[in-house]
């Protein structure tokens, strides 16, 4: 199957598409690119998905591209006195150098470099972009923010 058109169809493998059943739906339904995210799964998980569409591929007689999303970086936080910690939308909330264990109003970010990169209106995203902390002001030793978007589990 050639297929005659400039834009690119891209489909996600998970747990619930991956079955070569489904691949073959993918594909037929016009899906041009299996992409596998890494940040979830284990390398059974994508080996298996890899041979699949390999399986497919050779059945079909063309190539299929696969496309490996790997994560960004990952920064940590210190820990919190408490399991978890809900953050409110509009409250302040401080990144410092104190490695004192954090609460609902600050927590320690042990990489001072950070300090020296980041500006006013800069975002800081948190838990994987649950939620999302608008910087107000930079010192040496904090980064005050604002909650755009709160949560809990923080």
């Amino acid at each position: 199957m050639l297929r005659k058109r400039n834009t690119k169809i891209i489909a996600t493998l998970g747990p619930s598409s991956s079955s070569p059943l489904k691949i073959h739906s993918l594909f037929q339904a016009g899906a041009d690119i299996f992409r596998l995210n890494f940040s979830h799964g284990n390398h059974d998980d994508h080996r298996k998905r890899v041979f699949h569409i390999r399986q497919y591929e050779k059945r079909l007689g063309r190539p299929i591209a696969i496309l490996g999303d790997l994560q960004g970086p990952k920064i940590r936080i210190g820990i919190f006195k408490k399991t978890y910690v809900i953050l409110k939308n509009n409250q302040k909330f401080v990144l410092d150098l104190n490695p004192k264990e954090g609460d609902q109003n600050r927590v320690f970010l042990p990489h001072k470099e950070i300090f020296k990169s980041v500006k006013k209106n800069n975002k800081i995203l948190v838990d994987d972009g649950k939620i999302i902390l608008n910087i107000d002001k930079v010192l040496s030793d904090q980064i005050i923010t604002e909650v755009l978007v709160g949560g809990e589990n923080f």
